[in-house]
């Protein structure tokens, strides 16, 4: 029996398919990936949405949308979107700093 989709609430797809995902996350991320590489309307929306609630910084955001972070930048800034430069917390500055050790070969110092 095939169930078109479009007979079902979008409501209810929408609240089923976080549940369907912890069960049978093979039936679920193939659809999930489709949509994140074809429509690139979601794929930015998520993405801005993700920077805007603070859940990624701008370097991640710009690698999720291909582009150059200053590129980014640019484009935030025209869309009238908040920059949030530099670290957001202690742990954050302590990441970068990491990073920045291991670029050039030194360990972070505490």
């Amino acid at each position: 029996m095939v169930v078109r989709a479009h007979t079902l609430p979008d409501e209810w797809v929408v609240a089923e398919l976080p549940k369907l995902y912890r069960e049978r996350p093979e039936l679920v991320q193939p659809l999930l990936h489709s949509l994140w590489r074809e429509n690139e309307a979601l794929h930015w929306s998520l993405v801005v949405r993700a920077y805007r609630e603070h859940r990624i910084n701008l370097g991640k955001a710009a690698e999720l949308l291909g582009l150059h972070e200053l590129e980014l930048q640019e484009r935030f800034v025209e869309l009238g979107i908040p920059l949030r430069l530099g670290p957001a917390d202690l742990a954050e500055a302590r990441a970068e700093a990491e990073a920045v050790g291991a670029w050039y070969g030194r360990p972070a110092t505490e």
